[in-house]
């Protein structure tokens, strides 16, 4: 019986996507909202660029870049770990990828579409939906939109096979990047059913890899939990951070009004001495 890898590891990811362009074609055409006369026909992988990191996280998110027969160019990224500037950073690198179309004395209308696509392993919002698309659109007619810089975040965690009507491959697609991980041994038989995702399941096989590849692979999850233990507590410490500064400016705003101190100990469910310590040291900040 077959072992698999998970397709959300670097490693493995990059080998599928980043080496099958048929395989890449195949996916972006199931998920991305494209409309049904602008299909991908065939894919281009483009060098990669130089683009900022994220502060504290270097090695879960990977991307893979390439444009269409139609000139469009798409970033293909893997985000194992929600931060909150990663939207930006995506949007800096969709963007830059559409400034750097223009070549030396070429023409604005030469600009080709970008599209961006972030599948996440993670959540960065508490409703049910688990697809967001952006795009340009007119605040005051939402039918005129400007469609040349498009993102498309997905929520794996959030994705569920009812979610989608009538359209099997997407489907497809994503049940096999949420639902296949590291060990998986039994795989659902209607996976097998499409050529191209036959082919990446193929390429998950552990058998398909060397011991050095299979170490990188590790390795690669490793790093990554160490990545998340340190967002984590950084997130942890900032919550904790922004409940004391609201917790002060409550007792100072209560303290500005001529509550009694009683009367703040008992909302701010403070000591006197924690309340007494917190307005010494905002007067103190004030004098110097």
């Amino acid at each position: 019986m077959a072992r698999y890898l998970d397709p959300k590891n670097d490693l493995v990811f990059k080998k599928i996507f980043g080496h099958h362009p048929a395989l890449l074609k195949s996916f972006l055409n199931a998920i991305l909202p494209l409309p049904d006369d602008c299909v991908i026909e065939s894919l281009t992988y483009l060098s990669p660029e130089s683009v900022p990191e994220l502060a504290a996280l270097k090695n879960s998110i990977v991307d893979v870049r390439c444009c269409d027969n139609h000139g469009r160019h798409f970033i293909v990224e893997m985000q194992l770990q929600w931060t909150g500037d990663f939207i930006k950073r995506m949007l800096f690198n969709t963007a830059a990828t559409y400034v750097r179309q223009l070549e030396k004395g070429k023409k604005y209308e030469h600009l080709s579409p970008v599209y961006g696509l972030a599948l996440l392993d993670d959540t960065f919002t508490s409703e049910e939906k688990w697809f967001h698309h952006y795009r340009m659109a007119n605040v005051h007619d939402g039918s005129k939109n400007l469609d040349d810089i498009q993102l498309v975040l997905i929520e794996l965690p959030k994705f569920k096979p009812n979610n989608i009507v009538g359209k099997k491959l997407t489907v497809l697609w994503l049940r096999f990047l949420k639902e296949i991980k590291d060990g998986t041994e039994v795989i659902d038989p209607s996976l097998f059913e499409v050529e191209e995702i036959k082919e990446a399941l193929r390429l998950l096989e552990v058998a398909s890899y060397n011991a050095a590849e299979l170490l990188a692979y590790d390795q690669r999850w490793d790093v990554v939990s160490s990545e998340r233990t340190l967002i984590s507590g950084k997130f942890a410490e900032g919550k904790a951070e922004g409940k004391a500064e609201e917790r002060n400016t409550l007792v100072m705003n209560m303290h500005h009004e001529g509550l009694l101190m009683k009367q703040i100990c008992t909302i701010a469910k403070l000591s006197q001495d924690e309340v007494q310590k917190i307005i010494e040291a905002a007067e103190c900040s004030q004098i110097t």
